[in-house]
């Protein structure tokens, strides 16, 4: 049986995924991605994901999965042990619904007009607008976010496959000096803390010791 294979760029919505990996001490083969150079569409990336987007996980049968709520679900629910994934139906619900808030609106609608402003523009001087309203967005979301989250813990309770997704926004929002609302910035400061989030952002060419100081 073959190694998996991780397609990833370091501190991209990858980072999630690689954290889930590093917690279920998985095996697996890592290509870089890089994207500023465009590799994501070069012709054997397309070939592998016609989406050309990040992450992509290969696994051992050769199936190819894509986008994070997804491989995040395959994770855990391979992994039944580690009890990633919750049982209980509304809490299933509530891990869906948080994956695709993060990914969809606040990745998706807020962050990607904070990085990839000239995608949503062709028009220059309105850069400045689309990054403005990206940071409300993101702003807009967090709140909502916090609204969700319990007063301290992680977000469904036990740690769970959605505490890496919630994750990594939280890292974008720390790097652009963003102010994140209490409880989410009480969730980032726990993630911080876990060993397997430390070893991957060590990994990933990040210091641990320098995160979490100005949110």
């Amino acid at each position: 049986m073959s190694m998996m294979t991780f397609y990833m760029t370091p501190g991209s919505c990858s980072t999630g995924i690689h954290i889930l990996l590093e917690e279920l001490d998985e095996t697996f083969a890592v290509t870089v991605v890089n994207l500023p150079s465009r590799d994501h569409f070069k012709p054997d990336f397309v070939a592998m994901n016609p989406k050309s987007t990040i992450p992509v996980l290969v696994c051992r049968d050769g199936q190819i999965l894509t986008e994070v709520p997804a491989i995040a679900f395959w994770l855990a629910r391979m992994h039944p042990r580690a009890r990633l994934w919750p049982e209980a139906i509304e809490l299933e619900t509530r891990a869906i619904e948080m994956m695709a808030y993060v990914t969809g609106t606040i990745h998706g609608q807020g962050f990607a007009r904070i990085f990839t402003a000239a995608t949503f523009t062709d028009h220059e001087p309105a850069l400045g607008d689309v990054i403005a309203t990206g940071r409300q967005i993101v702003e807009k979301g967090f709140a909502v976010l916090d609204r969700a989250l319990a007063e301290d813990g992680y977000a469904l309770g036990p740690f769970s496959v959605v505490d890496p997704v919630l994750f990594y926004v939280e890292f974008w929002a720390d790097k652009l000096k963003m102010t994140l609302p209490r409880r989410v910035a009480s969730h980032y400061r726990l993630m911080l803390a876990r060993p397997a989030v430390q070893r991957v952002l060590r990994e990933e060419g990040y210091n641990p010791a320098a995160l979490g100081l100005e949110i």
